[in-house]
C-alpha cells in the first residue's frame, strides 16, 4: 500500500515472531496489506496467528536449512504471487566475548542466519520478482554495518556483510526493481539487551519503532536501489 493506502501489497517478512519483525507484520497486516511471515518458534508463529488483525500466512522456517527455504518461498509464491516487499529481517547475534574466544558454532549460527539467509531468500524469491520487474528487497544492516564495536565481531561482519552483498544485488537487478540496506536504529530488542543490557531500557521498543514503518518502506522504489538507508 503507498501512502495513500489505496493499494494492497504482497508483503514477505523473515524473523516475523519477535522483536522487529512481528512489529512490522502487524502494523502491515493492520494496514490490509498480505503478509507472509515466517519464524522458528512454532508456539510463537501459533500466538502471532491468533492477534487481532493477523498476517495473511505464517510458516515455520529454518534460515539456515536451503530446503525449508526453498519449500517456503515455492508456496508463498504459488499461492500469492511474487513479493512486492521482501524484507529481510531475520538476524541473531553473539553473546558479548572477544573473538578469539567465540566458538566454531556460534560464529557459523551468526553467519548462516544473518548472511547466508539473505542469500537463501534473494535466490528463491527474487527470479520472480526480477521476471516480474517490480518489486523492492529490503536486507537488514545494522548501524555496525557502517561502524564497529568490539565483542560482537561476528555480528559486525555479517552487517558489513549485508552492506556490501546489497549494493553488489543492485548493480544486478533491472530496472523497476530495487535492493536497499536498511539500519533500522537502536530499538530496545532480545538482541540489544545481549549486547549492550545497559543501553537496551533506554531506547524505544518495537512497537514504538514501527510507528511510521509501513509508510517509510511502502515509499521505497526504484529510485533507492543501491542505497544504505536509516529508518526514521
Amino acid at each position: 500500500m503507498n501512502g495513500s493506502n489505496r493499494t494492497a501489497k504482497q508483503v514477505v517478512i523473515t524473523g516475523a515472531t519477535r522483536g522487529l519483525g512481528r512489529a512490522m507484520a502487524l502494523r502491515f497486516a493492520e494496514a490490509g496489506h498480505a503478509v507472509h511471515g515466517c519464524g522458528r518458534d512454532e508456539a510463537a508463529l501459533e500466538a502471532l496467528a491468533k492477534v487481532g488483525t493477523p498476517p495473511a500466512s505464517l510458516t515455520r522456517v529454518d534460515l539456515t536449512s536451503e530446503a525449508d527455504v526453498a519449500a517456503w518461498a515455492a508456496a508463498v509464491m504459488r499461492d500469492h504471487g511474487p513479493p512486492d516487499l521482501l524484507l529481510n529481517n531475520a538476524g541473531v547475534i553473539n553473546e558479548n566475548a572477544p573473538l578469539w574466544e567465540v566458538s566454531e558454532a556460534e560464529f557459523d549460527l551468526v553467519i548462516d542466519v544473518n548472511l547466508k539467509g539473505i542469500t537463501r531468500c534473494i535466490r528463491h524469491f527474487a527470479p520472480a520478482m526480477v521476471a516480474r520487474r517490480s518489486g523492492v528487497i529490503v536486507n537488514f544492516s545494522s548501524g555496525w554495518g557502517r561502524s564497529v564495536s568490539g565483542n560482537v565481531a561476528p555480528y559486525c561482519a555479517t552487517k558489513w556483510g549485508v552492506e556490501g552483498l546489497t549494493k553488489a544485488l543492485a548493480q544486478e537487478l533491472p530496472s523497476g526493481t530495487a535492493a536497499v540496506a536498511l539500519n533500522p536504529g537502536v530499538i530496545d530488542t532480545d538482541m540489544l539487551r545481549i549486547c549492550l543490557p545497559d543501553l537496551a531500557p533506554s531506547c524505544p521498543d518495537a512497537e514504538a519503532w514501527s510507528q511510521g514503518i509501513v509508510q517509510f518502506l511502502t515509499d521505497l522504489g526504484p529510485q533507492h536501489n543501491g542505497q544504505s538507508l536509516t529508518a526514521p
